[in-house]
């Protein structure tokens, strides 16, 4: 499956593509910065390409610009990822003296990107962190949501090749609303103890 990665030159897309090349996906870094991205790509050993070029070729196109680019990304590129399922996995945070919060608006950031496009639109792997997917596989579990039931299997199988933990389904795209907020509650939980939490879930046959 190719799978590319817009917003690849960042820390998460580069972890990303490292794990995905390991586990034997066709991946494609995507930029706005064409020589930027092939420049990335060579170190790790994918393709490169500009954004719009990256998406085409696609199966799935993963949105890993930082928060604040994210859905004007995903409106320039509307019409270049056509149909193809896009997995967001960026969270809007705020850091305030008290500590870091999630985005304050009532739909999640990937709700907002699901306005933006034509095809399905999953959320997950906001629970794992670049620092620990660009070593090895964590272990830990990943949790993906989405309302589309063929484009969640597709990052369901995706997010079990990268953890040595699980791949769960956490229902409906709705329900990003509460993962995006994980984000904000392991970069606290990093802060305070000085260590690099990931999440497991227990009880799950």
């Amino acid at each position: 499956m190719r799978v590319a990665i817009v917003g690849g030159t960042g820390p998460f897309g580069r972890a990303l593509a490292a794990r995905l090349k390991e586990a034997g996906y066709d991946v494609v870094l995507g930029s706005r910065d064409g020589a930027r991205a092939s420049d990335a790509a060579a170190e790790l050993g994918v393709e490169g390409a500009e954004n719009r070029d990256a998406v085409a070729s696609a199966d799935l196109v993963v949105l890993a610009t930082k928060a604040d680019a994210a859905s004007a990304t995903a409106r320039d590129l509307r019409d270049a990822v056509g149909s193809t399922p896009v997995l967001s996995v960026a969270s809007e945070l705020v850091f305030t003296p008290r500590g870091v919060l999630s985005r304050g608006s009532v739909s999640s950031l990937a709700e907002e990107i699901q306005g933006e496009l034509a095809g399905p639109v999953v959320a997950g792997l906001h629970s794992l962190a670049a620092s620990n997917l660009v070593v090895e596989r964590p272990d830990e579990d990943a949790l993906v949501c989405g309302d589309d039931t063929d484009a969640k299997a597709l990052v369901l199988e995706l997010a079990s090749q990268i953890t040595t933990g699980r791949a769960l389904d956490a229902g409906p795209l709705e329900s990003a609303r509460v993962l995006e907020g994980l984000t904000a509650v392991i970069v606290n939980l990093n802060k305070r103890y000085r260590g690099h939490a990931g999440l497991r879930v227990t009880g799950l046959d």
